[in-house]
Protein backbone atom coordinates (compact mmCIF):
# COMPACT_ATOMS: atom_id res chain seq x y z
CA UNK A 1 0.00 0.00 0.00
CA UNK A 2 1.67 3.33 -0.55
CA UNK A 3 1.21 6.37 1.53
CA UNK A 4 -0.89 8.39 -0.35
CA UNK A 5 -3.73 6.52 -0.88
CA UNK A 6 -3.17 5.64 3.42
CA UNK A 7 -3.01 9.70 3.42
CA UNK A 8 -6.20 10.26 1.33
CA UNK A 9 -8.41 7.52 3.33
CA UNK A 10 -7.08 8.72 6.53
CA UNK A 11 -8.47 12.15 5.33
CA UNK A 12 -11.88 10.43 4.07
CA UNK A 13 -12.55 8.96 7.26
CA UNK A 14 -11.20 11.90 9.20
CA UNK A 15 -13.97 13.84 7.01
CA UNK A 16 -16.44 10.77 7.89
CA UNK A 17 -15.67 10.87 11.77
CA UNK A 18 -16.03 14.76 11.63
CA UNK A 19 -18.96 14.56 9.88
CA UNK A 20 -20.16 11.88 12.33
CA UNK A 21 -19.18 13.96 15.50
CA UNK A 22 -20.76 17.37 14.24
CA UNK A 23 -24.04 16.08 13.53
CA UNK A 24 -24.04 13.79 16.71
CA UNK A 25 -23.13 17.21 18.53
CA UNK A 26 -25.52 19.08 16.38
CA UNK A 27 -27.96 16.56 17.80
CA UNK A 28 -26.85 16.06 21.30
CA UNK A 29 -26.73 20.44 22.07
CA UNK A 30 -27.97 22.02 18.87
CA UNK A 31 -31.19 20.52 18.34
CA UNK A 32 -32.70 20.54 21.66
CA UNK A 33 -31.45 24.43 21.68
CA UNK A 34 -33.33 24.97 18.44
CA UNK A 35 -36.73 22.95 19.79
CA UNK A 36 -36.87 24.50 22.72
CA UNK A 37 -36.63 27.89 21.02
CA UNK A 38 -39.35 26.81 18.41
CA UNK A 39 -41.67 25.66 21.34
CA UNK A 40 -40.94 28.86 23.59
CA UNK A 41 -41.37 30.69 19.96
CA UNK A 42 -44.76 28.76 19.01
CA UNK A 43 -45.97 29.30 22.65
CA UNK A 44 -45.12 32.96 22.06
CA UNK A 45 -47.02 32.98 19.31
CA UNK A 46 -49.74 31.18 20.86
CA UNK A 47 -49.78 33.81 23.61
CA UNK A 48 -49.76 36.48 20.81
CA UNK A 49 -52.98 34.79 19.12
CA UNK A 50 -54.75 34.84 22.54
CA UNK A 51 -53.63 38.38 23.28
CA UNK A 52 -54.70 39.51 20.07
CA UNK A 53 -58.29 37.44 20.36
CA UNK A 54 -58.52 39.24 23.83
CA UNK A 55 -57.96 42.72 22.46
CA UNK A 56 -60.33 42.05 19.84
CA UNK A 57 -63.07 41.23 22.29
CA UNK A 58 -62.07 44.49 24.11
CA UNK A 59 -62.24 46.18 20.83
CA UNK A 60 -65.70 44.87 20.17
CA UNK A 61 -66.65 44.96 24.23
CA UNK A 62 -65.30 49.36 23.95
CA UNK A 63 -67.11 49.92 20.51
CA UNK A 64 -70.14 47.92 21.89
CA UNK A 65 -70.02 50.65 24.79
CA UNK A 66 -69.11 53.17 23.36
CA UNK A 67 -72.62 53.08 20.98
CA UNK A 68 -74.60 52.23 23.50
CA UNK A 69 -73.23 55.52 25.15
CA UNK A 70 -73.86 57.37 21.86
CA UNK A 71 -77.54 56.31 22.21
CA UNK A 72 -77.76 56.67 25.98
CA UNK A 73 -76.59 60.63 24.55
CA UNK A 74 -79.29 60.83 21.51
CA UNK A 75 -81.85 59.74 24.11
CA UNK A 76 -81.01 61.84 26.82
CA UNK A 77 -80.71 65.13 24.19
CA UNK A 78 -84.27 64.24 23.11
CA UNK A 79 -85.21 63.90 26.53
CA UNK A 80 -83.46 67.21 27.19
CA UNK A 81 -85.22 68.88 24.28
CA UNK A 82 -88.42 67.54 25.23
CA UNK A 83 -87.88 69.12 28.45
CA UNK A 84 -87.25 71.99 27.23
CA UNK A 85 -90.19 72.19 25.21
CA UNK A 86 -92.37 71.65 27.95
CA UNK A 87 -90.63 74.09 30.53
CA UNK A 88 -90.38 76.30 27.86
CA UNK A 89 -94.40 76.18 27.34
CA UNK A 90 -95.27 76.21 30.98
CA UNK A 91 -93.14 79.84 31.58
CA UNK A 92 -94.48 81.01 29.10
CA UNK A 93 -98.49 79.91 29.78
CA UNK A 94 -97.45 81.12 33.12
CA UNK A 95 -96.23 84.24 31.69
CA UNK A 96 -98.99 84.78 29.62
CA UNK A 97 -101.62 83.85 32.55
CA UNK A 98 -99.38 86.47 34.85
CA UNK A 99 -99.34 89.19 31.65
CA UNK A 100 -104.00 88.78 31.70
CA UNK A 101 -104.15 89.09 35.32
CA UNK A 102 -102.18 92.20 35.39
CA UNK A 103 -103.78 93.91 32.01
CA UNK A 104 -106.83 93.11 33.60
CA UNK A 105 -105.25 93.89 36.96
CA UNK A 106 -104.86 97.59 35.27
CA UNK A 107 -107.61 98.11 33.99
CA UNK A 108 -109.64 97.73 37.31
CA UNK A 109 -106.99 100.22 38.56
CA UNK A 110 -107.58 102.42 35.25
CA UNK A 111 -111.02 102.40 35.78
CA UNK A 112 -110.79 103.16 39.25
CA UNK A 113 -108.02 105.83 38.34
CA UNK A 114 -110.89 107.42 35.82
CA UNK A 115 -113.89 107.34 38.37
CA UNK A 116 -111.65 108.83 41.22
CA UNK A 117 -110.43 111.36 38.71
CA UNK A 118 -114.47 112.25 37.35
CA UNK A 119 -115.45 112.70 40.95
CA UNK A 120 -112.32 115.15 41.64
CA UNK A 121 -113.57 117.15 38.51
CA UNK A 122 -117.29 117.20 39.82
CA UNK A 123 -116.18 118.21 43.21
CA UNK A 124 -113.80 121.18 41.98
CA UNK A 125 -116.64 122.44 39.25
CA UNK A 126 -119.17 122.17 42.40
CA UNK A 127 -116.50 124.36 44.18
CA UNK A 128 -116.15 126.33 41.25
CA UNK A 129 -119.35 126.79 40.34
CA UNK A 130 -120.88 127.77 44.38
CA UNK A 131 -117.68 130.26 43.97
CA UNK A 132 -119.17 131.84 41.44
CA UNK A 133 -122.75 131.42 42.96
CA UNK A 134 -121.53 133.40 45.79
CA UNK A 135 -119.89 135.95 43.89
CA UNK A 136 -122.88 136.72 41.80
CA UNK A 137 -125.62 136.45 44.89
CA UNK A 138 -123.35 138.74 47.05
CA UNK A 139 -123.48 141.05 43.39
CA UNK A 140 -126.85 140.40 42.71
CA UNK A 141 -129.08 139.30 45.94
CA UNK A 142 -130.57 142.17 48.37
CA UNK A 143 -131.40 141.95 52.32
CA UNK A 144 -134.97 141.49 50.82
CA UNK A 145 -134.54 138.46 48.46
CA UNK A 146 -132.16 136.83 50.76
CA UNK A 147 -134.76 136.87 53.44
CA UNK A 148 -137.73 135.25 51.44
CA UNK A 149 -135.27 132.56 49.91
CA UNK A 150 -134.37 131.76 53.81
CA UNK A 151 -137.73 131.50 54.75
CA UNK A 152 -138.56 129.27 51.82
CA UNK A 153 -135.83 127.09 52.50
CA UNK A 154 -136.56 126.62 56.02
CA UNK A 155 -140.02 126.12 55.32
CA UNK A 156 -139.46 123.47 52.62
CA UNK A 157 -137.09 121.88 55.08
CA UNK A 158 -139.61 121.89 57.83
CA UNK A 159 -142.21 120.11 55.46
CA UNK A 160 -139.78 117.46 54.76
CA UNK A 161 -138.55 118.43 51.09
CA UNK A 162 -135.18 118.23 49.55
CA UNK A 163 -134.05 121.31 48.64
Amino acid sequence: MNYESIAQWSEIIGGIGFVIVAVWLFRKFALPAVRSAEIARNAELVNAEKRREELRAEVEAATAARDAALREADSIAVRAQGDAQREHDTIVGDARREGTRLIQSAQGELERGRIAARDQLRIEFIEKALLRARDLAATQIDGAIDARLVTKTVDDLAAGQSV
